[in-house]
């Protein structure tokens, strides 16, 4: 399974995102205070955030590995702030991803991040 996240992110390959996901995924995500539920919701938040964060500096640096779960520390620089973060990914026997966290500091970044999410959500939702 993170062999093919990782893939999906070295592509930009942003419409398949749900391919990689479980029904019934679960997304927690630093800006927004209640889990974000099922297939649809959570592919379209990822998909922001892979237009917020894919820009060119974005760099997994380190994995911490278990039997279905990973912990991926990543790095990126946007307006300027270096901004650094993990990912916890939880997988099914099927190789689907059930649930997804995300980490993120420092906090001036997570207000700009979330001003971009919330910008990039409204055009897809619009779209």
């Amino acid at each position: 399974m993170l062999s093919n996240w990782h893939t999906l992110i070295k592509n930009k390959a942003v419409s398949q995102v749900s391919t990689l996901l479980a029904d019934d995924v679960t997304l927690y995500s630093p800006v927004i205070h209640t889990p974000i539920k099922g297939k649809e919701m959570v592919s379209m938040y990822l998909t922001a955030a892979f237009h917020t964060f894919l820009n060119g500096s974005f760099n997994y640096d380190r994995e911490f590995l278990s039997n279905n779960a990973a912990v991926l520390e990543f790095s990126l620089k946007i307006q300027d702030i270096d901004i650094n973060g993990i990912d916890m990914i939880t997988w099914n026997e099927q190789g689907k991803i059930t649930e997804f966290k995300v980490m993120i500091r420092p906090y001036k970044a997570l207000n700009m991040i979330n001003d971009q999410m919330t910008a990039m959500l409204d055009q897809l939702k619009n779209s």
